[in-house]
Formats: C-alpha cells, structure tokens, sequence
C-alpha cells in the first residue's frame, strides 16, 4: 500500500464519460451487501456489550444479514443447537437510539440456521487449513451470505486498533444448495495496512494498492466494502486499484466507481507530468 498526494488523474472523475459493465455493477452490489452487514455486526456488537455484557460467556459468535430493508445483527449461543440471545435491527441510517433491540431467547429462523451453519464450516476451515493467514493485532470477520447469488461467506481481515485500514488477507468460500462446501479461494495474496490520522500526515487525497494477476483486473468488493467502512474515518479522496489491464478509481465522497484501461491511465499519467 502506498499513500501519495494526488494532483493529477483528478480529471478523471469528472470528464470521463462511462458506462458500468456487468461485472462492475455486481462488484458494487456485493460490496454494499458486505458493507450493510459489518455495519450492524459494528453498531450491534456496541450494543450487545452494553445491554446483554452478561451474556457474553455464552456467547458462540454473531452475524448479520439483510431483511426487509433492515439490516440485522444476531448472536447466538454455544454449541451445536444455538439460540439467539441478542437481535438488533438498524434503518439505513444505523442509529443506535433508534435500533429495534430484542434480547428475548429464541430459536435461529430457518435463513439464520442457514447462515450459521456455513459460518460454522468457514470457521472449522479457517482452523485447519494453511491457507488462511494470521497476523498479529488482526481479527478474522466472517460474512455468511445467502441469497439468488448462492451461499458463501467472505473472510476479511480487520485490525485491532483504530487508525488502520487494511486490504487484502480476504476469503471467498462458497457452498452448494446442501450447505456443503464447494470452493475456498484466497482474494488477495497478502495483507497491505495503512495509517491514517497522524498529526504529522501529510494531506491524503488517494491512496492505492495494486493487484496481482490472480486477484484479477478491477477492484474487488472486499476493497470497496473496506472503503466504505472506513472512508469517512480516513478522509480520503480516492483510491486507485491498479492492474496489468485496468485501473480501478473509487471516489471516497461519492462511492463511485469509474475503470479506465491501464493503457488510458498511462497516457494521462504521461501527460501530467509533461
């Protein structure tokens, strides 16, 4: 990850006129699911501590999904017949104080069940299998998503302590229509931090990272999702995801995205400096 002080490419968002292909609208559709759900499992882990912190001995893990509009955070109970024992449902807007808080026990529906019996099969993997990387003062955040789209669960990697957006360290593993797992693959090869908010920081219009051949061309949605958690904290920009065919341009105050050809960005580039 570099940070770098951008005066050029700022045209870009401006006077390219573009047209999203399928692949980037899914990018963002999946992204602003992922986005959704850390953000109840972020506010509703808040509240959980604060309301049920008794609970919290029993406590086998949490999840969120979306439903009726509403984005809705659980934790379940150990074992292997879980039960609910926290539910909070936030708006778009994820005000605590307007949260539907329901600290009642009760049974998984039958969507949740699905939920936590892929994440349960994601953790075991997670466990066992080298692929997945640990590092220090970083946790695993396990996503488990069930819709037209399949079963799957991202796993993407957050840090410990504030003033630190991190990239790549992500998993995607998907299951088939009997919850049994199908593929488990490693999004990016390796995990890229960086700082945000020193005193001694020089202004950061954009920040970048690039991505190997085998994380693909375009940004991917665990980028965009880490943007949009973590945009407003940084005050960044852009940022700029670059490939060997395409670069991937975020817009931080729009949440847009425009993809212009490698090709493209080096004339500019070029040009710029001329």
């Amino acid at each position: 990850m570099k940070k770098i002080v951008v005066f050029i490419f700022t045209l870009a968002l401006t006077t390219t006129s573009y047209g999203q292909s399928k692949e980037e609208k899914e990018i963002i559709t999946e992204a602003t699911k992922l986005y959704k759900t850390e953000m109840a499992s972020w506010y509703g882990t808040d509240i959980f501590v604060e309301k049920f912190g008794d609970r919290r001995q029993n406590t086998g893990g949490y999840f969120s999904y979306l439903a009726d509009n509403k984005a809705i955070c659980i934790f379940f109970s150990k074992g292997d017949n879980p039960k609910v024992i926290g539910s909070f449902a936030f708006d778009s807007t994820y005000n605590v104080n307007t949260a539907i808080i329901d600290g009642q026990e009760r049974n998984l529906t039958t969507h949740e069940m699905v939920l936590w019996t892929i994440r349960r099969s994601a953790l075991a993997e997670f466990r066992k299998d080298t692929l997945f990387k640990t590092y220090n003062d970083m946790n695993p955040n396990f996503i488990p998503l069930n819709d037209e789209n399949g079963k799957r669960v991202y796993i993407l990697t957050g840090p410990q302590k504030q003033g630190i957006v991190v990239f790549g360290n992500d998993y995607l593993l998907t299951f088939d229509k009997k919850n049994e797992l199908k593929e488990k693959r490693r999004l990016h090869k390796n995990l890229i931090s960086i700082e945000y908010g020193k005193k001694d920081d020089k202004i950061i219009l954009a920040t970048m990272h690039t991505h190997l051949p085998e994380t693909g061309d375009l940004i991917t949605a665990t980028d965009v999702c880490t943007l949009m958690l973590y945009e407003k904290y940084a005050h960044w920009g852009q940022h700029y995801v670059i490939s060997k065919k395409n670069v991937s341009i975020w817009d931080c105050n729009k949440n847009q995205l425009i993809v212009m050809t490698k090709k493209a960005w080096d004339k500019m580039y070029n040009s710029e400096k001329k």
